[in-house]
């Protein structure tokens, strides 16, 4: 079966039912584009090819393509433009010259199907390559088959047409086997049929359904594949099915995490993207969000309403509820939070503590380090088993650039202290609270920066009386 077949993808259409000016295809399902559902699934099929028919926001669909992941660059993926939104009839047409010179079949998916799985499509292309017919169309059985075109039987039980919901009769619409969308071709017939095909008279689009009636009409076998599961054929057309798509997404992903070993509460509340990996026996709350390509060791602890995006969490750690991290890296054993926010290139280290309204930025925290109360770290290094005291403030741009603040192992940071970058305090320091540190503090000193205190007795109550026949006089 090996190079037998090329696929073609169908995401040329601006998708009106979407009310969208980005193309349907680019919308988001489960972490995903819709496209890019479609497009990781197709990869794990032996074709001879792979072609995604683009047409509105051409460059667009394209440039999101070509940033799949993947072993080959651009995904392993050519483009064919369609010019003007003539149907999927012409879409295809566009094809024929690579399809025809590339295999003698080919399937053709659609853009906006994100739950079709690669082991259904290739029982789908085993089974049309063993029937031998011209054509062969993955249907499904519906309870609700409202909208869809309903597969109309012939003899031997194949199939004579495809007639779309507005066309069909009373009875025809009685039937609940209904056209996914999801077909094989051999391409000679195909392009056959194509070149004969009429537009319709209202839309003035060419349908490749209408295909299969003329395929039916000259004789030629169209053999019928029902999928298993009807979930997975389910297209997108409105925001409210991108909505349920979605959802069945998230359920595959939670589902496939607790089957490993990770508790997740209430996880119809947690939002889990399909890169994010999570070792066993951790534990995440209600109302996470794992993002991107995030990934958490063994035995973490994910607190409520936390929203991490493309980080790495090291075994042991915990994450209190409410805190923001993004494209940070936490070693084992450290604690984060409440109400914390990791910044791009934040690297918490071992067993250190970054508490509530903690904001850390481009920094990296050393082992057993704190930083616990209300504080802003930036361009910051600091040592091992450094405590930084409550409202202590990086001072790392001057307007113009950013600086760097270093703080050695076992300094103790007294609160409300400002470090005005660039500025090192060296291992063993203390700084008074208060200061703001504006020179280099040497090892096992105390640096002392604030202005003296001074008393006024009296103040208060003569600025009371000069003030009042101020006050009465209004």
């Amino acid at each position: 079966m090996k190079h037998a077949f090329v696929i073609a993808i169908l995401a040329a259409g601006q998708g009106t039912r979407f009310k969208s000016r980005r193309a349907k295809v680019l919308h988001a399902a489960g972490g995903r584009t819709l496209i890019e559902h479609v497009v990781r699934a197709a990869r794990e099929l032996p074709a001879g090819g792979i072609f995604v028919i683009v047409g509105y926001q051409a460059d667009a669909v394209s440039a999101a393509v070509r940033a799949i992941p993947g072993p080959m660059p651009g995904s392993g993926v050519q483009f064919i433009r369609q010019e003007g939104p003539l149907g999927t009839g012409h879409a295809v047409r566009c094809g024929r010259a690579e399809f025809e010179l590339a295999a003698p079949h080919v399937m053709i998916l659609s853009g906006d199907t994100p739950l079709l799985a690669s082991s259904t499509l290739r029982r789908f292309v085993e089974a049309h390559m063993e029937s031998e017919a011209a054509a062969s169309v993955m249907t499904a059985e519906l309870q609700d088959p409202s909208g869809y075109g309903r597969i109309v039987r012939g003899l031997n039980d194949s199939i004579a047409a495809i007639v779309e919901h507005k066309s069909a009769s009373p009875k025809q619409l009685q039937i609940r086997e209904i056209n996914t969308g999801i077909y094989c071709f051999q391409t000679r017939p195909l392009f056959a049929e194509l070149e004969r095909l009429a537009p319709d008279p209202i839309t003035k689009e060419y349908y490749l359904t209408d295909v299969i009636g003329l395929l039916h009409m000259k004789g030629l076998p169209v053999a019928a594949h029902r999928a298993e599961d009807p979930s997975e054929v389910l297209g997108v057309n409105t925001r409210v099915e991108l909505a349920e798509v979605d959802q069945l997404l998230r359920e595959r992903k939670a589902r496939e995490l607790m089957l490993a070993g990770v508790t997740l509460l209430q996880p119809a509340t947690i939002l889990i993207d399909p890169d994010v990996e999570i070792g066993p026996d951790s534990v995440v709350e209600p109302g996470v969000s794992l993002l991107g390509t995030t990934r958490m060791g063994e035995g973490c602890r994910i607190g409520a309403h936390s929203v991490i995006a493309d980080s790495e969490l090291a075994a042991g750690v915990t994450v209190n509820p409410s805190c923001v991290i993004t494209e940070a890296r936490i070693a084992s054993g450290a604690v984060v939070g409440p109400f914390s926010r990791l910044r791009p290139e934040s690297e918490i280290g071992p067993d250190a503590r970054i508490g509530n309204f903690v904001e850390i930025k481009k920094s990296r925290i050393g082992r057993g380090a704190k930083a616990q109360h209300l504080s802003y770290l930036g361009d910051a290094t600091i040592g091992d088993e450094t405590n930084i005291g409550a409202g202590t403030i990086t001072c790392n741009y001057d307007g113009e650039k950013k600086s760097q603040t270093v703080i050695e192992d076992h300094v103790f940071i007294g609160s409300g202290t400002e470090l005005v970058a660039p500025v090192r305090v060296e291992k063993n320091a203390y700084v008074a609270a208060g200061s703001t540190i504006t020179e280099d503090v040497p090892a096992d000193s105390l640096a002392l920066a604030r202005s003296r205190q001074t008393n006024k007795p009296g103040w208060v109550a003569a600025r009371k009386k000069k003030m009042a026949p101020s006050k009465a006089s209004h």
